[in-house]
């Protein structure tokens, strides 16, 4: 099958707390299913050329938007504790026999968290494999605050036209070329009012403690303690891909990670930052299939 030829349709799946998620789909469903979670303020759109890619391989695939992004529901009273991602993602992997889980940013370690809670739970495996992107239990707060600056910088203000949009993207991605498909980051970003906002909830952003240092210290210490207990309990294959130029997951933080669950395999992508799939989509896809098929 080409990537030209492939069918995507969009469906809703009920996750937790009654929160509606959606999600693209395509390939045969006979075949191994391989779920995509995005990282924070991304949505299901920015795995699309990988979903396209995995499913001309002969998997069936399914993105989908986290809550409060994209075209899926908004937490109940702006809630987006540390549980509510684990808990979406465990419920959607088990609408299918143990699935691949690849997980950016935010849905890495969403995903890990989500195998980490079922296999203490009642002991269930819900995934067959798990993919991390660029994300680890110990990652750099200095490419965190660099995230949390761009997110924070136009959340009540907007954009004034859609080549805003693209210079802001630009300035976060130097080393990328600037989008020239602006009609493309319309999938990105929401018109209202006569501006164009991100495709998220803001109060994924406005938690109670966002403006506390003192909060998020805690908190970050806390989330790392947590990830790498999860991380450690891992038992089925596991494949960490970072991206070479990365400011959110170093070289030592990898190596952390594989100390902790040594039958990982690793991957570093040259020429790709924070966001690989977006910056080397070719090498990526190749690295994820080549750990497939080996744990076929």
């Amino acid at each position: 099958m080409t990537e030209s030829a492939i069918d995507i349709d969009t469906v809703r799946w009920e996750a937790a707390d009654g929160v509606v998620l959606s999600a693209d789909v395509a390939g045969d469903p006979a075949a191994q299913t391989v779920l995509l979670f995005h990282g924070g303020g991304q949505t299901r759109h920015s795995w699309g050329g990988t979903l396209r890619a995995l499913v001309a391989r002969g998997y069936h695939v399914a993105s989908v938007d986290l809550r409060g992004h994209g075209d899926s529901d908004w937490s109940p009273g702006g809630n987006y504790d540390g549980s509510v991602f684990p808990n979406d993602v465990e419920i959607v992997a088990r609408r299918f026999d143990r699935p691949v889980l690849v997980g950016a940013s935010l849905g890495g370690t969403s995903a890990l968290m989500a195998v980490h809670q079922a296999a203490r739970r009642d002991g269930a495996q819900i995934a067959g494999a798990l993919v991390l992107v660029d994300v680890a239990p110990n990652i750099e707060p200095a490419g965190v605050d660099r995230i949390r600056a761009f997110m924070h910088e136009h959340i009540e203000t907007g954009f004034g036209s859609l080549d805003e949009v693209a210079d802001a993207i630009q300035a976060y991605n130097p080393h990328r070329p600037r989008p020239t498909d602006l009609a493309g980051l319309e999938k990105n970003v929401r018109f209202r009012d006569g501006r164009w906002y991100w495709h998220w909830d803001p109060a994924f952003m406005w938690g109670k403690h966002a403006d506390s240092d003192e909060t998020r210290i805690v908190d970050f210490e806390q989330r790392s303690r947590a990830l790498e207990e999860a991380a450690r309990s891992l038992t089925i294959p596991t494949l960490l891909v970072r991206g070479r130029q990365s400011d959110l997951l170093s070289e030592e933080g990898a190596q952390k990670f594989l100390g902790f669950v040594p039958h990982a395999e690793y991957a570093d992508v040259a020429g790709a930052g924070h966001m690989v799939a977006g910056d080397r989509n070719d090498v990526f896809t190749d690295a994820v299939v080549s750990f497939l098929q080996r744990h076929d």
